[in-house]
């Protein structure tokens, strides 16, 4: 292995070049890597000397990479990961793991899971830390395929479409109908998905660029052979609960977000298909150079109890819809 090219690089302007890849532009990248935004510029700059090509159009706000730029980045986020590995393997030399673990949850199992990961990795790795980026589905997906965060807590649907992505499945939850006091539905039991389609539904659910993505509730009516009227989506449980009380329409969505929301004003319905369900994971890549942090974290969250949901669980149905999967299974 020649190690004399290496020479000629700087560590400091790979990491200027890869942040202001990621930030979209000098100072948001001087931000996050707590730099001056000279300094930035002038990495980048002294690495685009170095290799005679320009990596960014500056011409446009906000900045965009070059084809050359394009090329290189991603062997400039690999030089990265991988010391980021040596790092970590360096500093535990002592038998003691060190480093910190960027993980995106969405907001109801952010609420749920976080507190007791965060109390669990204290008493069993008092060195390894957690940094949280909360936000819905597709946010997390498209965060773990760019290299933002390291592990997601996330629903196996809507699909991935980046095949360096796999799971290990958590729990898995019912879907709930939600209605205001009052409404003809109330203290009624659970609800078919055909009796929910009468009326206007709040759901959860987010925008996405090209074909929709299908969510669990999307789903679900496809399946019954229905077609209701989606009023509103939201990716924010809260949100669903006020513009059900608001009389908007019902809400249809999974249990863990409605007991993590305030539900005054409203009352929760266990949905008679009860095989509808969400099935929720750990996300990460398979294709990088892994950190033995991360299967340590992950082997932590697996260890949390699944979400117990009684309250808008159907009291007279003997299945059981808290762990229907038994241990937590790995998908590749």
């Amino acid at each position: 292995m020649d190690l004399s090219s290496a020479h000629s690089y700087r560590l400091d302007w790979i990491t200027s070049f890869v942040a202001v890849a990621r930030h979209g532009g000098f100072s948001a990248a001087a931000k996050a890597l707590y730099r001056s935004q000279p300094r930035v510029s002038s990495h980048v700059g002294e690495l685009e000397h170095v290799l005679g090509a320009r990596l960014f159009d500056r011409s446009v706000q906000p900045v965009a990479l070059t084809p050359e730029g394009r090329a290189l980045l991603p062997h400039a986020e690999e030089i990265i990961a991988r010391l980021a590995v040596f790092a970590e393997v360096a500093g535990g030399a002592d038998g003691a793991l060190r480093g910190e673990v960027r993980i995106g949850m969405y907001p109801s199992a952010a609420a749920y899971a976080y507190p007791p990961l965060v109390r669990a990795l204290r008493r069993r790795a008092p060195t390894v830390r957690t940094t949280l980026a909360e936000g819905p589905a597709l946010s997390l997906e498209s965060g773990l395929s760019d290299g933002e965060i390291d592990l997601a807590l996330r629903p196996v649907l809507p699909l991935v479409r980046d095949d360096r992505l796999t799971y290990r499945r958590l729990w898995s939850e019912p879907l709930v109908a939600v209605v205001p006091h009052g409404h003809p539905l109330a203290g009624r039991g659970p609800v078919t998905l055909a009796r929910l389609a009468a009326f206007p539904l709040v759901t959860m659910g987010e925008p996405a660029e090209g074909a929709p993505r299908q969510f669990e509730t999307n789903l679900a009516f496809a399946e019954a052979g229905v077609r209701p009227e989606i009023a509103f989506e939201t990716t924010q449980p809260q949100t669903l609960a006020a513009l059900v009380r608001g009389g908007l329409g019902i809400g249809f969505t999974n249990a863990l977000a409605m007991t993590t929301a305030n539900c005054e004003g409203v009352e929760l319905l266990p949905v008679a298909e009860r095989h509808i369900r969400r099935h929720v994971a750990v996300w990460w890549r398979a294709d990088r150079p892994e950190s033995p942090l991360l299967p340590l974290v992950r082997d932590v969250i697996a260890g949390l109890p699944a979400p117990r949901l009684a309250e808008v669980a159907d009291p007279y149905d003997p299945y059981d819809p808290y762990d229907p999967y038994g241990t937590a299974d790995a998908v590749a």
